[in-house]
């Protein structure tokens, strides 16, 4: 039997066997805190950080401009944090607001010429960083691995909005 060490490392199926490497606790957090570490540089000159990107991102994304309330919800950001977020954004060029016209007491958040500019950079530098990271993943794990989390993220956000009345 030779097996690479690599699949000698492979967490076990068994939910009743106790190690961190089949804890999936130990892995997010992990995961969480290198990406933290490796991504922290490539968003620090975007206004907020992490979380300007992820407005950018949203925003660059969608069809359709979101109201500023709909972005914080999107994005699982505090409504007032998000003010402050865009105030900043905005104050850089990088986002603009304008009322919607389906209810003007609403505002609009429309992504700039040079917010998708300064997006371009930062995804560029953000690659480099996420690559380092999953380095020891083929390009087909990397694509399986980014879509299920994309998923348990999508389960992640409907509970922290919706959350299940039972676990009253």
């Amino acid at each position: 039997m030779s097996a690479s060490t690599s699949e000698n490392k492979k967490p076990r199926a068994d939910p009743e066997s106790l190690a961190l490497d089949t804890d999936l606790g130990w892995a997010i957090r992990m995961v969480s805190a290198a990406f933290r570490r490796v991504a922290t540089d490539s968003v620090a000159g975007l206004p907020g950080g992490a979380r300007g990107y992820l407005v950018l991102v949203a925003l660059a994304g969608g069809s359709e401009p979101p109201s500023q309330l709909a972005l914080a919800k999107e994005v699982s950001l505090d409504r007032t944090v998000m003010t402050y977020l865009l105030d900043d954004l905005e104050a850089h060029g990088l986002v603009t607001r304008k009322p919607d016209p389906r209810d003007r007491r609403a505002r609009q958040v429309l992504i700039t010429d040079t917010g998708r500019a300064r997006l371009t950079e930062v995804r560029h530098s953000l690659g480099a960083a996420e690559a380092r990271l999953l380095t020891d993943l083929g390009p087909k794990d990397t694509e399986q691995l980014r879509t299920l989390l994309a998923r348990v993220a999508q389960t992640a956000q409907r509970e922290v909005i919706a959350p299940d009345d039972a676990a009253c």
